[in-house]
């Protein structure tokens, strides 16, 4: 079991970064959006399956067809589960997303009348569904406290100095106890598209960061004063 959120004790330096990274990530990206395309709720949530292991541009480019065939969780919960591999494919790993699709969907309907419900302890009992993708749907369809804590998010966290933690759920209770819980979910998906779009996993790109004087991972210092002694040539001696 992990320690509740109340039980986390953020140090002032830390909890101090932290502020200030969540207001700056309000004026780089003042909305905070979740890029997998959905009309739904049960549409969100198995696109959010489909992205496992997976770009949310492909996902995007395989829902159209998957939600064109199955709309709701009534018919997706009938479907022949060798039709759902064909439409999911390219997202890899299909038959295991293909079954649990299909579960899910299952789950819906019997368990919860066809409508997927907002409580984080409802939705983690579905197939497929882990609290990362419990608290997307959280945070993007019903607008309640939701940390999704996905490997850009784990990444920046500890690049940014936030946490140390490498396990998701552990990292997810260090950053809510950082943050009023109405900020969880806009912090977790701001930080999402600063991870793709800036802080790349091998590619940082810290020289246009607007993290880079706060982020104690910031490469831009040691290249600044490699620069700077590389400019610096030792003095000509004099002829005597």
């Amino acid at each position: 079991m992990f320690a509740p959120v109340a039980a986390v004790k953020v140090n002032k330096k830390i909890a101090d970064r932290a502020t200030e990274v969540l207001k700056r990530l309000k004026v780089i990206y003042p909305e905070a959006i979740c890029e997998l395309t959905h009309e739904s709720a049960f549409q969100l949530l198995a696109a959010t399956i489909l992205s496992a292991q997976c770009t949310d541009a492909r996902v995007n480019m395989v829902t159209p067809a998957l939600f064109a065939e199955f709309p709701t969780a009534e018919t997706l919960s009938v479907a022949n589960v060798e039709r759902v591999e064909e439409l999911v494919r390219s997202t890899g790993f299909y038959q295991t997303k293909a079954k649990n699709l299909i579960g899910m969907a299952r789950g819906v309907v019997d368990r919860f009348g066809g409508e997927v419900p907002s409580a984080i302890e409802d939705l983690v009992t579905l197939p497929g569904v882990g609290r990362k993708t419990a608290n997307v749907l959280r945070s993007v369809v019903f607008d309640l406290p939701g940390l999704a804590v996905d490997t850009h998010v784990g990444r920046l966290s500890r690049r940014l100095g936030l946490t140390k933690e490498e396990d998701p759920v552990k990292v997810e209770y260090a950053l809510n106890a950082m943050f009023p819980p109405q900020d969880w979910g806009g912090f977790g998906l701001r930080l999402i598209l600063h991870g793709r779009r800036v802080c790349d996993a091998k590619k940082p790109q810290c020289q246009v960061c607007e993290f880079a004087d706060i982020c104690p991972s910031s490469e831009l210092p040691r290249s600044k004063m490699a620069k700077s002694a590389g400019s610096k040539k030792p003095a000509a001696k004099k002829a005597r």
